[in-house]
């Protein structure tokens, strides 16, 4: 499972503030992952991405900087991330689920003034992939150019908007498609990979013991202004890979930090917090495993639901499908996820197993929300 970071701020920051300096920083957690322990992929080595948004005189395109070197032995990512700010950033390290190790496989991915990533994987997808790429008109069919199933996503984001009526190569103007556009972009997406899925389950009996149709998709797209994020998996029953933000007025290092105590600290790695001195919020972050180790820093995003950042303001909607529930003590597994490499804590700091009867163990019943996140961020912090 990968890693990805968002950062929009209303300043530019230095991108080594985020990706190299902080002590679990996306950087750290390619290689240092605390929420979730992958036995058959323990690393996020398969190579990484940055991209960030520069002065509009240079033109509405990010500026994108990807390597399969995996992200702790690039002495590059160091040079340009130390010299280099941004009010718009996306990071992402990976760990290959479908595709190759190729450039042409790291995130994120581009088109004109867009940008995408994903953190998850699209269920049975080389039994879709077919479906998926006829679906899409020509121009976006053509753009694929890697074999990883988020770049098809991405082609197939931008061929919802394109039949929607805004197509991507028409200058948005100032303020780009707009949150709704790509938040509504984001939604058909799902609802098209869901629909391939049932095709293919109903037209050739694929069954879930012998593949798996469930999808983990934590998508990120932004257009330069808004920034839309999805926590979302294809099931009632599981919960989604692991999805955090936290908004303040200021990114600074800690002075009451653990980094001193941190023994996987790297030399120069310093322990963030971000400050809130009014209600009003010039910095947002969303990551897929907090940056920080102040658990009053974070809050989880629910399972299926989408993260919209419109002007520096946070707002959270649900992914209203068959998937969704309207019981709000609606309890899901962590045994899915778990497989696919993310754990999910208990208020005892260790990860809880997935035994055969289906439910979790460590508590009577599956675990909720509140102890998920509650153990998850008391597993971040340094002991």
């Amino acid at each position: 499972m990968c890693r990805f970071m968002v950062y929009k701020g209303k300043n530019e920051i230095l991108l080594s503030e985020l990706i190299l300096n902080p002590t679990h920083s996306i950087l750290t957690q390619s290689f240092d992952s605390r929420l979730r322990l992958d036995r058959r992929r323990p690393h996020n080595g398969d190579g990484f991405g940055i991209g960030y948004y520069t002065s509009p005189s240079l033109g509405p395109e990010p500026c994108v900087f990807t390597s399969t070197i995996p992200a702790w032995n690039c002495i590059n990512l160091s040079r340009i991330a130390s010299k280099t700010t941004s009010s718009l950033i996306f990071a992402h390290v990976r760990a290959t689920t479908e595709g190759n190790l190729s450039d042409s496989n790291c995130h994120p991915f581009t088109y004109k003034s867009l940008m995408f990533m994903h953190n998850g994987g699209i269920g049975c997808f080389k039994q879709i992939k077919r479906r998926l790429a006829m679906s899409l008109n020509e121009q976006w069919f053509t753009l694929v150019q890697g074999s990883t199933d988020s770049e098809w996503a991405f082609a197939l984001f931008l061929d919802c908007l394109d039949k929607a009526g805004h197509h991507p190569d028409k200058e948005p103007g100032k303020g780009g498609f707009g949150h709704t556009v790509l938040r509504k972009g984001i939604l058909k997406t799902i609802e098209r990979i869901n629909g391939f899925i049932r095709e293919v389950v109903e037209a050739k009996g694929v069954e879930s013991g012998t593949e798996d149709c469930r999808s983990l998709l934590n998508f990120a797209v932004t257009d330069g202004e808004s920034v839309v994020c999805t926590r979302y998996v294809s099931s009632t029953t599981d919960e989604a890979a692991s999805l955090f933000f936290s908004s303040g007025t200021s990114w600074k290092e800690s002075k009451n930090g653990h980094a001193t105590e941190a023994r996987s600290a790297e030399p120069g790695q310093k322990d963030y917090v971000m400050e809130r001195r009014d209600k009003g919020s010039n910095i947002v972050l969303v990551a897929s495993e907090p940056l920080t180790f102040e658990r009053d820093n974070w809050v989880t995003v629910p399972t299926n639901s989408t993260l919209t950042i419109s002007k520096q303001t946070v707002m959270i909607h649900p992914i209203i499908d068959e998937f969704y529930s309207h019981n709000p003590a609606h309890a899901r597994s962590s045994g899915f996820a778990q497989a696919k490499g993310q754990t999910i804590t208990g208020p005892d700091k260790k990860p809880l197993e997935q035994p055969e009867n289906g439910t979790d163990s460590g508590s009577e019943s599956p675990v909720r929300g509140a102890d998920v996140v509650n153990g998850a961020i008391r597993l971040l912090r340094v002991t």
